[in-house]
């Protein structure tokens, strides 16, 4: 029985630890690493509160150590797809009824046990399954994961604090219920943050959830899993299963209990989804809630009065940062006429002092692409531009896939604004720059705005106050997230509440309440103390 409001206040960020040589941090990080590097991790996928084993496996190897397994996970088939949503729908009704703050106290147990016990392990499972140096291992598998736990929590308390008026005699109240049915996750390999999110965002306003991660993501994935089972996630409340997508879309959308996806990846996956759902939706006992953020052709755009040392910094950490394999990492570049030769020549020189690597080795910055498939797709782009009259790679521009997937850091210049890099998502460490007319300022907003259908990140680089509120205002449609002399990466949870909008996604905003209002079914309840008894209104007499 419940005998008091509980509040959560907004808590401060994770602190982003610095790894720095001798610190206890890294001392412990490289221990696990090594640990990890040890053994070969079996991974079953999670139904019920059940580990689930099947007779076909697959492997796991480091993307910049292809030589080296890390483990199998166990592949499920549509049974096992089948089972976690009997699973989901067995534990909704009693997931559902918990008093909220028995299940927030789960999830801000889950954050420390992050923010402690398990930091290095989270981390080195990311570092050696996605192939992230540990300073982009730390801000997103830690600390940007950590954050989602505690302020969806703070969040959450806030929306159910939300009340509406009464009236003299009546009582209103809106209860804020989770959806009908289960929730589809489906997660992408990037961030293990976001993977952790998508489910446990709509775990926590009580709904149950079939959780389909990227099997590029399954090593860092199961771990966060454990500390979840660790932190009391009663079974069935989020199942982890390992299955095909196409699969897994097919037996979901035809349930009628689906209740909704969370989503991250690609837009043609999205779009498709969004289609077949809109052709069961007779199907369904509820219209379900489509939630996804689906990549960008991010842009940082350059005024004739920016800050050169700026412009080369953001460039070069907004474009190489995790290998460009963000959806938020910057693509595509318009430098003005009168700076271009010095930030050319300034970021040219930055790009020589980045080694590449493995992850173990802290001293490299960029470290390999997450897969083959990735590898091949962004070479593509790379070889074409290299054999291309409107195109010239001024950087970079070799790769290898013998022992990893690793592709140097490259620069294309193009002449045409329209050219290829410059509209269609690579996902990789790949920039194009467009140098511009200093003068045609307006003239090339409109082209930003025009090229690409994603309208994910942006930035303006800028000392001109009027230029950054021109470039604001202007490019009001093209950018979910917009930033002021910064690279388009690196949204924080509570600060820059994420998401884009057009082919970047439905711009529901992770690290919001706009996000959770998206799992709540509100019902409103009125309550008469005194109720009327006579159908009878006063204007009904004649005098």
């Amino acid at each position: 029985m419940n005998t008091g409001y509980f509040e959560y206040a907004a808590p401060a960020n994770e602190p982003v630890l610095s790894y720095a040589p001798g610190s206890a941090e890294r001392i412990a990080l490289k221990k696990q690493l090594a640990a990890f590097k040890a053994e070969v991790a079996d991974i079953p996928m999670y139904i019920g509160g059940k580990e689930v084993r099947t007779d076909n496996t697959i492997d796991l190897r480091p993307p910049h150590e292809i030589s080296h397994k890390l483990g199998h996970f166990h592949l499920g088939e549509a049974s096992h797809v089948k089972s976690a949503i009997t699973a989901a729908l067995e534990a909704r009704e009693r997931w559902a009824n918990m008093d909220w703050e028995q299940r927030a106290g789960i999830f801000l147990r889950a954050a420390d046990l992050l923010a402690t016990k398990y930091r290095s392990h989270i981390n080195a499972a990311t570092m050696l399954g996605q192939s992230k140096n540990a300073y982009q291992a730390e801000i997103d598998s830690a600390c940007e994961l950590i954050d989602f736990l505690r302020y969806n929590v703070h969040f959450l308390s806030e929306i159910y604090r939300q009340q509406p008026v009464c009236a003299p005699g009546i009582h209103n109240r809106v209860e804020y219920r989770p959806l009908e049915g289960f929730v589809l996750a489906i997660t992408p390999f990037n961030f293990t943050a976001i993977a952790g999110n998508l489910p446990t965002s709509a775990a926590m306003c009580g709904n149950v959830v079939v959780w389909k991660p990227a099997n590029t993501q399954i090593f860092a994935a199961q771990v966060f899993m454990k500390v979840m089972i660790e932190a009391g996630l009663p079974a069935g409340v989020i199942n982890l299963v390992y299955a095909n997508g196409s699969m897994i879309g097919d037996i979901c959308f035809a349930d009628p209990h689906f209740a909704g996806i969370h989503f991250t990846g690609s837009t043609g996956v999205f779009q498709t989804m969004w289609k077949t759902i809109g052709e069961n939706i007779h199907k369904y006992k509820a219209y379900p809630r489509i939630v996804g953020e689906t990549g960008g052709k991010d842009f940082v755009l350059v005024h004739k009065s920016a800050d050169v040392d700026i412009t080369v910094t953001a460039l070069a950490r907004g474009a190489f940062e995790y290998q460009g394999q963000k959806c938020s990492a910057a693509s595509r570049a318009y430098i003005p006429n009168n700076l271009a030769d010095e930030i050319k020549t300034k970021l040219l020189a930055e790009l020589k002092t980045m080694k590449m690597g493995t992850t173990e080795d802290f001293s490299n910055f960029i470290n390999a692409v997450i897969d083959e498939r990735a590898f091949d797709k962004i070479t593509r782009y790379i070889t074409n531009a290299q054999n291309d009259p409107a195109a010239k790679v001024i950087a970079g521009g070799t790769f290898d896939k013998s022992k990893g997937y690793f592709i140097e850091p490259t620069i294309i210049e193009t002449t045409d604004h329209n050219y290829v890099t410059m509209r269609e998502e690579i996902f990789g460490p790949v920039l194009t720059i467009y140098v511009y007319d200093a003068e045609q300022f307006e003239d090339i907003m409109q082209v930003i705005d025009s090229t690409s259908e994603y309208a994910l990140t942006g930035s303006i680089i800028a000392q001109d106050r009027y230029a950054v509120e021109l470039a604001t205002r202007t490019l009001v449609n093209s950018a979910g997230n917009f930033y002021v002399n910064d690279k388009p990466t690196g949204a924080v949870v509570g600060q820059q509440p994420f998401g884009g909008a057009r082919a970047s996604g439905t711009n529901d905003k992770a690290g919001s309440m706009l996000n959770l209002y998206r799992w709540l079914s509100a019902r409103s309840i009125k309550e008469t103390f005194v109720p009327a008894t006579d159908y009878r209104y006063p204007f009904l007499n004649e005098a």
